[in-house]
């Protein structure tokens, strides 16, 4: 292939935007861009898309379009379930119980409520990120009012036994939401038997805009409002709805869900392809459930290599991976999810996602397996920690 080609391969951190997803959204902007409150034609051609694209979603998810709330994304449907559950119920109990290895937008949501006073019990994964329904039975007691675990983990795709812990928490009377931003559009997801009560998505992580995301919530389920303003979704979620984006995400579900085993299928075995290659080199791990994850996701850790290196040197020869979460990049710690498998820093420092979509093809990923050795060996040889592993001076890790 040719190999000043940009290989994009960080779909868990976003997607390109679909065409038939764009064209509904330039629609909304450009032809029917009134108000859906407004009592005028516009207002009201507007307010019809509104309502067709909350009964396409809610038919996806097998859901019922009053349990449909728009919202900005993943993190503030993660807000609104979470904060919005927890004060509604506080009078029932103060404690709520999630997972070590959650997103930013659950864990720092967590953090808020313990300042505020709630005790949150944050349940440690197995090492492949896999939680049985187990520990949660042991977590909850009298006082539990909520319980909050991902489908599917953003960092190295294990998906979650969901149905089952969900199971637990009806049995037990306490309300459940799962961070389903990850899983939306790539795993089939049927609300009519899951026993889930609140789940968040995200459009971006399915070919939509960005921006735009919904929470379901099963009714009678008991929320507060967080933002103050007008009666938008039902008094939940004051402000003028994003209607281009809301309308470029219901076409953008559509097409994933209509897609998704053919979809599914073919990006496993890419990414089957994919593993298959990266572990042939020495001392790598891969990280995540090996048959139970996401079917584009792939992570490994490298030893002797600092993950930050590695995506630097990537990017320089056209791929655009990932080391981590899209939302803590940034940060120079390590992965708190690789973290809570129990991998020591120096390994979680030397990770990498690669996370594949179906507009990937096999010529890329056999790109990727040509170029990725040849970096991991390029740092190593750099690596004053490899130099002590070779001497053996200090242990390998992995």
């Amino acid at each position: 292939m040719d190999t000043t080609q940009e290989i994009y391969l960080d779909n868990s951190a976003t997607t390109r935007v679909s065409k038939e997803a764009a064209e509904k959204a330039l629609y909304m902007m450009t032809e029917c861009y009134g108000n859906p409150s407004s009592l005028h034609s516009k207002g009201f051609a507007a307010e019809k898309e509104m309502t067709a694209a909350r009964e396409i979603i809610a038919e996806r998810l097998s859901a019922q379009p009053g349990e449909i709330y728009f919202t900005s994304g993943g993190t503030e449907s993660d807000n609104i379930a979470i904060l919005g559950a927890a004060h509604a119920k506080k009078r029932a109990g103060n404690k709520i119980v999630t997972t070590a290895i959650e997103h930013p937008a659950v864990l720092n949501t967590m953090a808020q409520l313990e300042k505020e006073g709630f005790e949150v019990v944050y349940v440690q994964p197995e090492a492949d990120g896999n939680i049985p329904k187990e520990k949660f039975d042991a977590a909850i007691d009298v006082k539990t009012i909520l319980v909050s675990v991902m489908f599917a983990n953003n960092e190295i795709g294990t998906i979650e036994p969901i149905a089952e812990i969900g199971a637990v928490c009806r049995e037990k009377g306490v309300l459940f939401h799962t961070d389903a931003v990850q899983a939306v559009g790539h795993v089939p997801i049927d609300l009519s038997q899951l026993p889930v009560d609140m789940l968040s998505l995200s459009a971006h992580k399915f070919h939509g805009p960005k921006g735009v995301g919904v929470l379901y919530a099963k009714r009678g389920t008991p929320l507060h409002s967080l933002i103050c303003g007008g009666a938008q979704e039902r008094g939940m979620r004051a402000g003028t709805e994003n209607l281009p984006a809301i309308a470029g995400m219901a076409a953008a579900l559509r097409e994933a869900c209509a897609n998704l085993e053919q979809n599914a299928a073919y990006v496993a075995g890419l990414r089957d392809r994919l593993i298959a290659g990266l572990e042939t080199i020495p001392h790598s791990l891969l990280s995540g459930d090996r048959k139970n994850r996401l079917a584009g996701n792939v992570n490994f850790c490298f030893e002797g290599v600092e993950g930050e290196a590695l995506l630097l040197l990537l990017d320089a020869k056209g791929i655009c991976a990932s080391s981590g979460s899209a939302c803590t990049s940034g940060s120079l710690e390590p992965s708190h999810v690789l973290l809570a498998l129990g991998l020591p820093h120096e390994v979680a420092h030397g990770s990498l996602r690669l996370s594949i979509g179906e507009y990937n093809n096999e010529a890329e990923i056999d790109h990727i397996l040509e170029t990725v050795p040849k970096v991991v060996e390029r740092l190593r040889d750099m690596s004053p920690v490899w130099d002590e592993l070779v001497k053996g001076e200090r242990p390998h890790l992995i």
